[in-house]
């Protein structure tokens, strides 16, 4: 039987509920309303809906009498059953990261390689992230925005720039991108989500690193840049 529009409602309602509590662990005796304003340092989604779903908690309440879930006495209108339905599967099955968003053709360096070479690298293939490996483990990431003020600031100091980036190696140049953690490792379960929320959280974030476990000893699969944020945004509005 063709489910009300009231009984869609309360599920995709109940779906929010119980996934934000599972998801971040908030007790049983929270209110919605509480749950959902603490989930907005979260969750990216909550927070873009923020009012949205403090809305909804009280329309719950208008829906249900007396505590009964099987007798409503209001039918919510279809868009706010397709919309409360469609923040339902954003909040609890979140589209991953590295199946829609990032570059997944990942170049890695040797620590040895010069920084003329990563330079033309760069240039050449346009990937301004370049994971440095020693052996197998990261050392860190090579930014193209971070290594042009490296050189600047050599180049203020009257060192001779050709010199410099055909002798110095990317490893020995690693610490010099900044004392600013501007990059983090995530395994492959990173959703789209979790990844704007880093992000939005951490202003100095540029690059995340996606390898199948999360381990600077894994091979990458992906990276995400703060330059796909944009994009990470028109996804989750037509998901």
């Amino acid at each position: 039987m063709k489910k009300t529009n009231a009984e869609r409602f309360i599920a995709a309602y109940n779906k929010i509920d119980y996934g934000l509590r599972t998801i971040y662990d908030f007790k049983r005796s929270m209110s919605f309303s509480d749950v959902i304003r603490r989930s907005v340092v979260l969750n990216s989604v909550v927070r873009k809906y923020e009012e949205d779903l403090i809305d909804y908690g009280r329309l719950r309440n208008a829906i249900i009498h007396n505590g009964n879930s099987k007798y409503t006495i209001a039918e919510p209108h279809d868009d706010i059953v397709l919309k409360i339905e469609k923040l339902a599967e954003l909040i609890t099955e979140p589209p991953l990261a590295v199946d829609r968003v990032g570059n997944k053709e990942v170049i890695i360096i040797d620590k040895d390689l010069s920084i003329a070479k990563a330079i033309e690298l760069i240039a050449r293939t346009g990937y301004s992230n370049l994971p440095v490996y020693d052996n197998n483990k990261l050392l860190g990431i090579i930014n193209g925005r971070k290594l042009i003020n490296v050189l600047g600031y050599k180049l203020a100091d009257g060192v001779n720039l050709q010199d410099f980036v055909d002798n110095t190696t990317v490893g020995e140049i690693i610490s010099e991108m900044g004392e600013d953690y501007f990059f983090m490792l995530a395994d492959e379960d990173i959703t789209i989500d979790e990844a704007m929320n880093y992000f939005e959280n951490n202003r100095k974030l540029l690059i995340i690193l996606i390898t199948k476990d999360g381990k600077d000893t894994s091979k990458p699969l992906a990276i995400i840049s703060s330059s796909d944020i944009i994009d990470m945004k028109k996804i989750l509005d037509v998901y």
